[in-house]
């Protein structure tokens, strides 16, 4: 029932455009950050994934990341990832907007794909401004303990936003755009308490939410349904 409500929903509200947040990737094999079980139950975010703690200790910040980026590539994109690719094709989803470093959107397929929180695709130079891609990074982390710039030297920064960062403007702007002129958006995935990106979906004229477990912003949805992202999903593209 809830499946076949939220595919009307995605019928009768266009354009929709979905949020997704960590939940959706755990399916892959991939932790999420703020269960009980998550990354940040084990390690404090602001030791090895804040801006602060880049700049102290640069090593240990990628220590932490090379260890993520290792499960992130081996991870696959799961029966969510495919289904909002899918609703893309569809015309049922005009752009996703998503909280993930982990690629596994546009790996599924899906081709408008924000990402508000940077990706593992590339590292930057803070000095000047260089990037290099995942490729360059990852040879280089098989001899040193941190990528070094091929320009100027200096250690270069995951192309994740950390904790102390802004957003990355142009990502959070569109991410914005989209939600004011969405008739849904479709959070699939996220608890909805970092924001931001957590106000996105009150920017949307309706909002449905597909997560495991409560939401900060269950009260106000439209639709919420609580289970896994591939399973709820793949349903409501059958009963489309």
């Amino acid at each position: 029932m809830s499946a076949a409500a939220l595919a009307a929903l995605l019928i009768e509200r266009q354009p929709c455009v979905v949020l997704t947040g960590a939940g959706i990737s755990t399916e892959s094999g991939i932790p999420d950050f703020r269960s009980p079980t998550g990354i940040w139950a084990e390690v404090d975010p602001l030791e090895v994934a804040s801006i602060q703690a880049f700049r102290g200790d640069p090593e240990r910040v990628w220590g932490f990341y090379r260890a993520r980026i290792g499960v992130l590539l081996e991870a696959e994109p799961n029966q969510g990832h495919l289904a909002l690719a899918e609703l893309e094709r569809r015309g049922l989803a005009q752009a996703i907007v998503t909280q993930n470093i982990d690629t596994l959107h546009s790996r599924a397929g899906s081709r408008d794909v924000i990402e508000v929180h940077g990706s593992i695709r590339a590292a930057t130079c803070f000095d000047c401004r260089w990037t290099e891609e995942l490729a360059g990074v990852l040879a280089q982390l098989e001899e040193r303990t941190a990528p070094l710039c091929v320009h100027c030297g200096e250690i270069l920064k995951p192309g994740v936003t950390l904790f102390g960062e802004l957003l990355p403007s142009a990502a959070i702007e569109r991410a914005t755009d989209l939600a004011r002129g969405a008739a849904l958006m479709l959070v699939v995935g996220s608890t909805l308490e970092v924001w931001p990106v957590a106000g996105l979906p009150l920017e949307a004229r309706s909002f449905a939410v597909v997560n495991r477990g409560p939401t900060a912003l269950d009260r106000r949805a439209e639709l919420k349904i609580d289970g896994d992202a591939g399973a709820t999903l793949t349903a409501v593209v059958n009963a489309l």
